[in-house]
């Protein structure tokens, strides 16, 4: 049977509550956990990126501070996530030490993914982890995150982080081994859905509550990932996470329902930044940097005529040519008065006349899409 997973160069696995903590003991599936971290090794081996977003701090660290209510208040829920967030970064760590992978934890909230500092900062460390070869470790950062502690869920994290990171497939592991046309605990004959090709209101309707009762994400939160995600370019599969080495058991063909990708990551990406991003700012570039943009180029400084505008790191801009033809747009990598002090210069002197070694590009090519050449 053909591995779902070998398709994939980059892939997000979200890791819910049930699947890391005994629900009777409250404590950690140290046994579980560890045939995790051989099925990601297993993958990092063939070439594949792998990031994790894992819930179970709070779960963890009830059973610490011997919290006893089935429902905890606000503030013991943030202690909970402040104690069990030690004991969970340092399972993983140790985890992941066995297979001589460094394990690297992120904490955040669903408006770090929407704030432009917080995402460019967030997603500028996450690519470095991965080319440094460790295996970014993230959790919503339930100490803080008062709204998100109350309605908030992983799996929309994970969504926005598969988005941040342009991967191209999300595996939500759950306690159910993917959508039924009816909640199967309450109806055995309800039809589990192999494929989704697009979600409808019909798909979202399907959606039921979580099983387990330990994690704040069911089947309505799985769907709503998977929405972000698939409209991001990338394929998500729901699959039965309690059974060791999870991950294997996807690729060796146990059932779980997979939503297809609307487009490439990489397509999305460029959509979003042609069409629905706002330019707030405009780059005036020479003939010979027109050239190499339409050659597949990124945008260096020293093409770069002009400045006009007021726009932060992150902003989309509009790329004109000396005669005002749109050319191109992107998301530039330096503010607007940091970029007019290195504009017409060589990448080399950036450190020098900025005093801090940022991008070599104005707008890498990765962030950028030809509109007019």
């Amino acid at each position: 049977m053909t591995d779902p997973l070998s398709p994939f160069h980059r892939i997000v696995i979200k890791v819910g509550s049930s699947l890391l903590v005994d629900k009777q003991s409250g404590a950690l599936r140290r046994g579980w956990l560890k045939s995790l971290c051989e099925d990601v090794a297993r993958l990092r081996s063939g070439g594949t990126e792998v990031v994790l977003v894992s819930s179970g701090a709070i779960a963890l660290g009830r059973r610490l501070l011997k919290l006893k209510a089935n429902v905890l208040r606000l503030e013991e829920s943030q202690a909970a996530a402040a104690a069990g967030q030690v004991r969970l970064a340092e399972a993983y760590a140790d985890c992941f030490a066995a297979q001589e992978i460094i394990a690297a934890q992120i904490l955040l909230t669903l408006g770090d993914t929407e704030e432009r500092r917080h995402y460019l900062n967030a997603r500028a460390t996450m690519r470095t982890l991965l080319a440094l070869g460790a295996v970014p470790v993230i959790n919503e950062n339930d100490t803080v995150a008062t709204n998100e502690i109350r309605y908030g869920d992983n799996d929309r994290l994970a969504a926005r982080i598969a988005s941040m990171i342009a991967a191209d497939c999300l595996v939500l592991l759950s306690d159910v081994d993917g959508l039924y046309e009816a909640d199967p605990t309450r109806n055995p004959d309800a039809q589990h859905i192999a494929t989704v090709p697009r979600i409808t209101k019909a798909i979202e309707a399907m959606a039921g509550e979580s099983i387990s009762g330990m994690g704040r994400g069911g089947m309505a939160s799985k769907i709503a990932a998977a929405k972000i995600a698939t409209a991001a370019g990338a394929t998500v599969f729901i699959a039965k996470g309690i059974v060791v080495h999870p991950v294997a058991a996807l690729q060796g063909g146990a059932r779980t329902t997979a939503f297809a990708a609307v487009e490439t990551p990489s397509a999305a990406r460029k959509r979003w930044i042609a069409g629905v991003v706002k330019p707030q700012g405009r780059l005036v570039i020479d003939a010979g940097a027109a050239r190499a943009l339409d050659r597949g180029k990124s945008l260096l400084p020293a093409g770069v005529k002009q400045i006009d505008g007021r726009f932060e790191r992150g902003d989309a801009v509009l790329v004109n040519d000396a005669d005002g033809r749109e050319i191109a747009r992107g998301l530039a990598a330096y503010g607007a008065a940091d970029a007019e002090r290195i504009a017409g210069k060589r990448s080399v002197e950036i450190e020098a006349i900025l005093g801090y070694r940022g991008r070599d590009e104005m707008i890498h090519r990765d962030d950028l899409v030809l509109t007019g050449l």
